[in-house]
């Protein structure tokens, strides 16, 4: 069962993640690419945040809320799973697609993508911290994370 330290630092990313999401689509605003170097790191940055957030939720996070015997936790933890493998995939297929040059070359088409896919993104964020999360942290403030191992940055240790 994730602490409180451990929930802090997962809304923390998500914090993160919709900073991030919200510069790029600000410069998604534009008729035009102003400065692909800068926008090819806010996506790197992206990128790198959300593989984290989802490698933590994925390896720890929801493992130890399946491992909790609580019946309403397991079938929600299991449909954010299931949900965000599509989720997941979709981002890699955008991030893939949209080269630096292939943004220049087709810069609407790049705008409307990121778009369709930042929604699914921000809705996703909203969805944790609206269901997921706060099961989660009941739990662990009624004491069922006894036991549990605990998540330090990148280690797991019992």
């Amino acid at each position: 069962m994730p602490s409180s330290r451990e929930m802090q630092r997962l809304r923390a990313e998500h914090a993160a993640l919709v900073t991030l999401s919200r510069i790029i689509l600000t410069m998604t605003e534009a008729r035009h690419p102003s400065d692909v170097d800068k926008l090819a790191v806010a996506r790197e940055q992206l990128r790198e945040a959300l593989v984290r957030h989802l490698k933590c939720e994925d390896w720890i996070l929801y493992p130890r809320l399946m491992s909790t015997g609580d019946a309403a936790l397991m079938r929600i933890t299991r449909e954010f799973e299931i949900e965000m493998g599509g989720l997941a995939a979709e981002f890699v297929a955008y991030d893939e697609k949209w080269t630096g040059e292939r943004v220049a070359a087709d810069w609407s088409g790049f705008c409307s993508d990121t778009k369709s896919v930042f929604d699914l993104l921000a809705m996703r964020v909203e969805r944790e911290e609206r269901e997921l999360y706060p099961l989660a942290e009941t739990l662990y403030a009624s004491g069922a994370a006894v036991g549990a191992p605990v998540m330090d940055g990148s280690k797991v240790s019992s």
